[in-house]
């Protein structure tokens, strides 16, 4: 089974979080920062906003992405956890 988004939605799975400092400290699991830098793993076919405009989805898999804090589904599929989000709630493709 694979996962298929709908309309403009994005599958992501969120990139290592860092687990030192640039100076050296380890940093504990409770301490870490929620990833906001994700891979993307499926992207929807697009579809139109309210105004009947059609969305072109600017990202595709494989693409390493910055996204809002706290957005998005959280799903389990296959023992892995994902994100579901809109195209819109990505801020930038890393380069």
């Amino acid at each position: 089974m694979t996962l298929k988004p709908l309309f403009d939605r994005v599958v992501l799975k969120a990139a290592e979080a860092e687990e030192t400092t640039k100076s050296g400290i380890v940093l504990p699991g409770a301490a870490q920062e929620k990833p906001q830098m994700a891979i993307v793993v499926a992207v929807g076919p697009g579809g139109h906003d309210a105004d009947g405009n059609k969305i072109e989805m600017l990202v595709k898999e494989g693409d390493k992405v910055i996204t809002a804090n706290f957005t998005g589904s959280r799903v389990k599929f296959d023992g892995q956890e994902y994100t579901i989000v809109r195209q819109n709630d990505i801020l930038a493709i890393v380069e």
